[in-house]
């Protein structure tokens, strides 16, 4: 957003606005924040992978938004969309994770939501640099670009991710649970990791 915004203030006659500039870079914190109060009990109630495919919903969703913002207002909502969306992925992604990976490499794979966040701002900020060195830079192509990973997040979580094994344990879907196990540990005996997720 801090790309974009140098170039949207001119189109939202923001000059001056300094508690709309404010706004629209903090909202997604709020969204963010609303969302990992919910997303823990959610998870619990309607399983992992459906906060996730619901976080990669409001991902697209929110990029949409504001790529098509008419006003600020708009703008200001796509915003707490997106920050919902963090909210949800960044509490749940690391639970799926360790419910889901194999001891020996857990510690592994939990530092991957982190690296890759960190990877994705940056390339972010790259991709808003080189779109401002063009003639004619333009803020909703910088925020509408999100849509993309956020379309393969969304094919990813409704088509390839199962749902975490554990979770499945606790709502007494044991059989279920040991075709996940199977299928993430790529081997038929999974007797004994079905009775330690128990």
């Amino acid at each position: 957003i801090q790309g974009a915004l140098l170039y949207l203030k001119h189109d939202f006659n923001l000059e001056g606005k300094e508690t709309f500039e404010g706004l629209i870079v903090s909202i997604a914190l709020l969204g963010a924040f609303l969302s990992t109060v919910f997303a823990g009990p959610l998870a619990d109630w309607v399983g992992r992978k459906s906060v996730l495919k619901t976080s990669a919903i409001l991902y697209c969703l929110g990029s949409t938004i504001m790529s098509w913002s008419p006003n600020v207002y708009v703008l200001i909502m796509g915003r707490l969309v997106s920050g919902a969306a963090i909210g949800f992925a960044s509490a749940i992604s690391p639970l799926y994770i360790s419910e889901s990976s194999p001891t020996d490499i857990r510690g592994t794979l939990l530092t991957f939501p982190q690296m890759f966040g960190s990877i994705g701002m940056f390339l972010a900020y790259s991709l808003a640099f080189g779109l401002s060195l063009t003639s004619q830079p333009n803020w909703r192509i910088m925020l509408g670009v999100t849509l993309v990973p956020s379309l393969m997040y969304l094919f990813l979580c409704t088509w390839y991710i199962p749902e975490s094994p554990r979770w499945l344990v606790s709502k007494g879907r044991m059989l279920e649970a040991k075709k996940v196990l199977q299928r993430l540990r790529k081997q038929e005996d999974v007797q004994g990791l079905s009775l330690s997720l128990s």
